[in-house]
């Protein structure tokens, strides 16, 4: 009965509009002075544990990262080059747009960033060679699904402190699902231009194309520092995401890509928006203590083994939960909330929990594109000078493809596992 009150609390809270941190707080600071056996001082050393964690370190240090690389114009060096390979082929913008999204991936590890990013840059240029503002709005809001898939993933750090599992591990889990994601959107385009002949780009004369690809090769020495570092035992996470971020600090200023001024804004942005992920993070882990401290986990296991044995039904099923939870809920404090209560589940029916934290960022993020939370959503209505219903209908035919890939992840798990495996992570 508590459980269900606490719940219905934080739902309510959720209606009305109170920002996410706040409606886990409040119910939960309500629970702590009417329960017996707790105090405020005990929830809070808890709170206080999870926080002390040297593995979230890499959270302000990726954040730092995709900042950096948003505001040096680094998406535009990258799409450029692109161009020069892809240019001429049918469909070329579009592929260039899933390219750029899964390079651009390897410094941001954040959706909204890439959508950002991708989006000023690709909307206006594909809108111009002819195609529908509401594909293009989709396919960018579809493609920025992979950047909190590949590292750096602050959700995956997230997922790896709150299940003890290995931060390089999750890391490195991500990076063929998110090549397969890449695989499958580059697959949609390819159906839906092939019978679209007037969807060719001009390609860049002989000339250009060379410096183009040239012009990127610095910006991609960034993604070799972080996956090279931790799969060759170089680096911890935390150490190679704070190395990545010196090199591009140096490289955007040191070739005059960043002003210090630019470089000031950054840093602020980095600052505040740390400041919000981890504000989430302690009301996410209060309430997480309190869920685990009604049974809530122990709960949840029963009734779903009363429903089912079979592993293929259980993921089905808790798929599904998360798809619901992702619309009204970020990634991160999701992940909070959802983590203390599926990993035991989980790891009853022997999934690996590598791939699980796989399955649920992903999950979690394909929220983002879908009302009313939809983060993406807002984003590319803004970069994209477009009206929300025109977004919603170009994005709405990408979830076919992101489901898909996200079926294929959560029944084929050596996608998740062979590359942690290889580093023995």
């Amino acid at each position: 009965m508590t459980l269900t009150l606490l719940l219905l609390a934080i739902v309510l809270l959720l209606l009305v509009r109170v920002p996410v941190a706040a409606a886990l707080l409040l119910p939960c600071f309500g629970y702590i002075l009417l329960a017996d056996g707790i105090t405020m001082g005990i929830a809070l050393q808890k709170v206080a544990s999870l926080l002390n964690s040297f593995a979230l370190l890499a959270v302000p240090l990726f954040i730092l990262v995709g900042f950096i690389a948003n505001a040096a114009g680094m998406a535009d060096r990258m799409v450029h080059a692109l161009h020069a390979v892809f240019g001429g082929v049918r469909g070329s913008l579009g592929y260039v747009n899933v390219a750029g999204s899964l390079m651009f991936s390897w410094m941001s590890g954040s959706s909204t960033a890439d959508a950002a990013a991708m989006g000023s840059v690709m909307v206006p240029s594909m809108r111009k060679n002819g195609y529908p503002a509401g594909f293009a709005a989709g396919l960018t809001g579809a493609a920025s699904m992979i950047g909190p898939v590949m590292p750096p993933s602050v959700g995956a750090v997230v997922y790896a402190v709150l299940s003890g599992s290995s931060v390089g591990g999750v890391l490195l889990a991500g990076v063929l699902p998110a090549v397969v994601l890449a695989a499958g959107l580059c697959l949609y385009v390819f159906l839906y231009t092939r019978k679209r002949p007037e969807l060719v780009t001009e390609p860049l004369p002989r000339g250009q194309r060379l410096p183009a690809v040239a012009g990127a090769l610095p910006v991609l020495a960034a993604p070799v520092i972080l996956l090279g570092g931790i799969l060759g035992g170089v680096f911890t996470p935390t150490e190679a995401a704070g190395v990545a971020a010196l090199y591009l600090i140096l490289l955007s200023v040191g070739a005059r890509w960043l002003s210090w001024r630019g470089l000031y804004q950054a840093l602020v942005g980095t600052a505040s928006t740390t400041g919000r992920v981890m504000f989430i993070a302690a009301a996410g882990g209060l309430f997480s203590y309190v869920l685990v401290r009604e049974g809530a986990p122990a709960q949840a296991a029963e009734a779903i083994l009363a429903i089912t044995d079979s592993q293929v039904i259980f993921l089905l099923l808790m798929n599904l939960l998360l798809l619901v939870i992702g619309m009204v809920l970020e990634p991160a404090s999701a992940l909070l909330v959802t983590v203390p209560v599926i990993l035991p589940i989980a790891l009853e029916f022997g999934v690996d929990p590598l791939q699980l934290g796989v399955i649920m960022v992903l999950n979690l993020t394909i929220g983002l594109l879908t009302p009313p939370v939809g983060l993406v959503l807002y984003v590319l209505t803004s970069v994209g000078q477009l009206s929300f219903r025109d977004v919603v209908r170009g994005t709405s035919p990408l979830l076919i493809p992101l489901i898909f890939v996200l079926l294929t992840i959560t029944y084929i798990p050596e996608l998740s596992t062979i590359i942690p495996e290889l580093a023995g992570l």
